[in-house]
């Protein structure tokens, strides 16, 4: 099987690096409930992290890594194409020199976020919040279903959580609602 070469924005990898990991994770939240039990609440996938290592060789092994330091200080999400990871927007948040430096010989490792806010449909703002898609029209109220979170009812009604958080003030606990609740949607 013949794999694509992986790049990132501007740069393309003269070899795949060697090794690479890519990790999913699950979001959750345990509230203890009396009688040493506890009730665990479903928050959603997170983001997916893509770490690696590899190594450029030759004369012009420095150059590819300048090149590579290059891209990773410029700003923002980039497309990030991989030849086992789907193609996505990430964030280039670690380059790592791992060993001694040789003359013509350079050992790095690397890691990748992939950029959610892209693949839910959400907009960055300048100040780094997220803002949400426009959404169907908001009703009054909403009721809670199992495993519904306030931030993913915020962002099913295209609401801020804040704004969620200030129009339901009987809600005491912002991490914990119950199926049947009713939510006001502002």
């Amino acid at each position: 099987m013949n794999l694509t070469p992986m790049r990132y924005k501007t740069f393309t990898w003269p070899h795949n690096p060697e090794t690479y990991s890519i990790v999913w994770q699950r979001r959750t939240a345990a509230f203890k409930i009396p009688f040493g039990r506890c009730a665990m609440q479903d928050l959603g996938i997170s983001y997916r992290v893509l770490r690696g290592e590899g190594e450029f060789a030759g004369a012009d092994a420095y150059d590819c890594f300048r090149r590579l330091a290059r891209v990773f200080y410029q700003d923002g999400p980039g497309l990030l194409v991989h030849p086992v990871w789907q193609t996505d927007r990430a964030y280039f948040v670690s380059l790592r020199l791992t060993e001694r430096p040789l003359p013509d010989y350079v050992r790095y490792s690397f890691e990748f976020w992939e950029d959610g806010a892209a693949a839910s449909g959400l907009t960055l703002l300048s100040s780094g919040s997220a803002a949400a898609p426009a959404a169907a029209a908001p009703s009054a109220a909403c009721t809670v279903r199992r495993g519904d979170t306030l931030w993913g009812i915020a962002k099913r009604y295209g609401v801020g959580l804040a704004e969620l958080l200030a129009a339901n003030p009987g809600i005491r606990n912002p991490n914990l609602i119950y199926p049947g609740e009713q939510v006001v949607i502002p």
